[in-house]
């Protein structure tokens, strides 16, 4: 019996550049389960629901959340207003971020502004709609906690097919080779990050779903990938960190493109998707700075200092 193949249901926000086939909710069906992961921002539900229902579903069990980033669970309560038997999964750390979203809210139009503002203000989700659990009743989906790419971040394991959020990145299409890059905002802590690639590589899935974007046959390549890249990127940052403000991140964007075949391939990307990820690059940029700058000089050298070996597959 060939494996359950999850639908992808892109949340495109058309006001911004680049924001095409980078957001996007999954719809995952067998015989017992029905749920989604990562219902968008509070925007995109009305499309989403609208997909749903042409898609014949007419209950969800679960609502995942792979972290509490506006942009993967902002709508996550006006989803519920569609599907009131649903329960919301996510890190019990963001459980009551969710449950009283001003906070969160107000963050997230401070650091990100007019795309906030697009996404639509967090819809709070209730409390008793709301929870976590390693194991999802009978349903065998497993739940796993994940820091890195935010301290909230949980993966999901059903079968051989991991929701994996941005805990190995991000990815985009393009036509020849892999594209990815880390995605580390602050608070970043590589040895955290490290770990939680490490218990997901332990896991050994045979697909992938990245929360930016798709879904990948080769789960333990891309996670490999991801490892890589984190260290690699950390070590490019203790290179450049020297610089004055103005000069770093053109510094860091040229670094990669001399020492990371993954990122090189950038430049397959339209224009304004190649927009997007710079602007994105920036975001981890800052994120990985503070955490290099938190390191005693013997630490940053060992940095400076450090082989790594890249993946196979890589240059495939």
């Amino acid at each position: 019996m060939p494996p359950t193949q999850p639908l992808c249901i892109d949340l495109d926000q058309p006001g911004l550049t680049g924001f095409r086939s980078f957001i996007s909710a999954w719809l995952y069906r067998d015989t017992h389960t029905s749920l989604v992961v990562d219902p968008g921002p509070a925007s995109t539900i009305p499309h989403l629901v609208d997909t749903l229902q042409q898609s014949g579903v007419n209950r969800l069990d679960y609502i995942l959340l792979t972290h509490i980033h506006i942009d993967h669970a902002g709508g996550a309560g006006a989803l519920l207003a569609a599907y009131p038997e649903a329960q919301v999964i996510c890190h019990p750390d963001g459980i009551a971020h969710l449950v009283a979203p001003e906070k969160l809210w107000q963050g997230s139009l401070k650091v990100l502004g007019k795309t906030a503002e697009a996404y639509g203000a967090i819809v709070p989700v209730p409390k008793e709609h709301i929870g976590f659990s390693d194991v999802l009743g009978d349903s065998g989906i497993r739940a796993f906690r994940t820091p890195g790419h935010a301290p909230h971040h949980c993966c999901y394991l059903i079968d051989d097919l991991l929701f994996a959020g941005e805990v190995a990145g991000v990815r985009s299409n393009v036509s020849r080779g892999i594209y990815m890059r880390p995605a580390t905002p602050p608070r970043f802590l590589l040895e955290v990050a490290l770990d939680s690639i490490d218990r997901m590589l332990n896991l050994q899935p045979k697909r992938m779903v990245f929360a930016h974007h798709g879904l990948v046959d080769d789960a333990i390549r891309h996670l490999q990938i991801g490892r890589w890249q984190l260290q690699l990127w950390v070590q490019g940052v203790a290179t450049i960190i020297d610089l004055a403000d103005a000069e770093r991140e053109n510094a860091f964007f040229d670094w990669l493109l001399g020492h990371d075949p993954v990122f090189q391939r950038i430049d397959q990307l339209p224009a304004d998707l190649l927009e997007r990820e710079r602007i994105f690059l920036g975001n981890t940029l800052r994120g990985m700075l503070e955490y290099v700058r938190s390191l005693p000089t013997e630490s940053r050298v060992k940095l400076l200092e450090m082989s790594l070996t890249i993946p196979a597959g890589v240059f495939e």
